[in-house]
């Protein structure tokens, strides 16, 4: 999270003030939703991100919760309707995110992989013309960012290209924000907010008009697109203060320039890591440089004996959360639109300085 956007937050955890100025007497989480100051609040957040991501008018912007984990169950409940059956649904493999995608699927559809980077270990993403796609597929899934394995699409696929009439599906929760998005290839966007857009609790779903309505018997309206996207995210009580807090991120993504400046501060600051790893004899990042992810960088030691005194020297210089995830191992640094280009240039500092004092 910005600094700045936690000290105003934190300068009006008991008083919200309105966009003029004046002061309503409550905090955002004691405001009813139906209230006409949250109202301000959720409108001025959804407005901002369309103007910030260029959302196209035929695409509604919903704010929901239960993460993005949620999601891999509410798209195909949400697309793969009304009447129950299980419909083909098509899905790429890059990482867990998507293999986690895949699998809860399978309750609610027919899940066929188009292709995977498994026996790779996920340190590549098979080239879309490669890609074995289903006639008649409901939608295609994609994770266009992998954080466990560092791997990124930085071209979104295009399926008409490929023959394909099938809405493209996204999971860019670890990236969103980072960079545009070409929404003339995408049906669905979802995210979870704590990667890039606010406090964990809130969920992005961005879904275009003409993919509402076809919901299976099953789905609880809660969770029906359709449904939040008719009562503009208010059909129930949403995470009221996610909704704020990812307005703040909004306004502070605005005050840097919007979101083409922001991917060139993230274009550097990658760039910056993944040269130190390259250029190193120490550490080394096995994913295909073409793919390699702007926002998770995973590298490893080739002497993995001294992870443990790596971990602990970072964090006396300040420099923690570097531990890799459980599954994979190493380490990982995780470099998200908040963190700024200093905190990057120290990592780089302390990498080259650890790699001395062991040479």
């Amino acid at each position: 999270m910005p600094l700045e956007v936690l000290q105003r937050a934190a300068s009006e955890m008991s008083n919200w003030h309105d966009a003029d100025g004046k002061p309503s007497g409550m905090g955002v989480m004691e405001m009813s939703h139906r209230g006409k100051a949250f109202g301000s609040i959720v409108q001025h957040a959804e407005a901002t991100l369309r103007r910030l991501l260029a959302v196209p008018e035929a695409f509604h912007i919903l704010f929901m919760q239960g993460g993005g984990l949620a999601q891999n169950a509410l798209v195909p409940m949400n697309l793969c309707g009304p009447a129950l059956g299980k419909p083909t649904v098509d899905f790429v493999i890059t990482g867990s995110w998507s293999q986690k995608s895949w699998q809860e699927a399978a309750k609610y559809s027919q899940p066929h992989i188009a292709a995977s980077e498994a026996e790779s270990g996920f340190h590549a993403i098979a080239q879309p013309a490669t890609w074995k796609l289903s006639p008649g597929a409901r939608y295609l899934h994609i994770c266009s960012n992998e954080t466990i394995h560092g791997v990124e699409f930085h071209t979104l696929p295009d399926l008409r290209a490929l023959g394909s009439d099938a809405p493209l599906v996204v999971d860019f929760s670890s990236h969103v924000a980072s960079r545009p998005v070409d929404w003339s290839r995408v049906g669905l966007a979802f995210a979870g907010a704590q990667k890039n857009l606010g406090p964990a609790g809130l969920t992005l779903v961005v879904v275009r008009e003409d993919l509402l309505g076809a919901a299976l018997d099953i789905c609880p309206s809660v969770f029906n697109f359709q449904n939040i996207a008719a009562n503009a995210s208010l059909f129930n009580t949403p995470p009221t203060y996610g909704i704020y807090m990812a307005g703040l991120v909004f306004d502070w993504l605005d005050r840097q320039g919007g979101i083409a400046a922001i991917e060139a501060r993230n274009i550097e600051k990658a760039a910056l890591l993944y040269q130190a790893i390259d250029a190193s004899d120490l550490y080394f990042n096995p994913v295909e440089p073409a793919c390699r992810s702007r926002m998770n960088v995973p590298f490893f030691l080739r002497e993995p004996a001294l992870e443990s005194a790596f971990l602990e020297g970072a964090e006396q210089a300040g420099l923690v959360q570097l531990k890799g995830h459980k599954s994979v191992g190493g380490l990982r640094a995780s470099i998200y639109n908040a963190m700024p280009l200093e905190g990057v240039r120290a990592l780089v500092a302390f990498m080259r300085s650890f790699e001395r004092t062991r040479a």
